[in-house]
């Protein structure tokens, strides 16, 4: 489902979202709920879609009239390497609510996959994806 059609309106209602994507930004950290993962760095990637007005960078070409990724994802990198977290849920939470912070971004979707998941069964990854709202 794309934020536009979770929107409580009718689709007709729905406005269009621009938004800025930053996709497959990996980075080792220590985070999980078993000792092996508190104990050593594992792969995690991390997508964002940044959900803001776009046309005013458009018709400026000028970074000040939009939302400079390059910062978002050192804070988001900052989050990941920041305190042993358990789960990926509160991970996200704390990038979503990072991005959100800079007052450009009026929506956020953040998703955290464990590359490396500790299952017994072979997958590519395991995450979660969250969508989070200016207040």
């Amino acid at each position: 489902m794309t934020p536009a059609s979770s929107d409580h309106r009718g689709a007709a209602e729905a406005p269009l979202r621009d938004r800025i994507e930053v996709r497959g930004l990996r980075v080792d950290a220590v985070h999980g709920v078993g000792e092996q993962e508190r104990s050593s760095p594992q792969p995690l990637e991390l997508d964002l879609d940044l959900y803001l007005p776009l046309s005013p960078a458009a018709s400026t070409d000028e970074l000040r009239d939009t939302d400079d990724y390059a910062a978002v994802v050192s804070t988001a990198v900052s989050v990941l390497l920041g305190p042993p977290r358990r789960l990926l849920e509160t991970l996200a939470e704390e990038v979503a609510q990072a991005v959100l912070a800079d007052g450009r971004v009026d929506m956020v979707t953040v998703a955290v996959r464990k590359l490396r998941p500790p299952v017994e069964h072979q997958l590519v990854s395991a995450g979660v994806r969250v969508t989070r709202r200016r207040p």
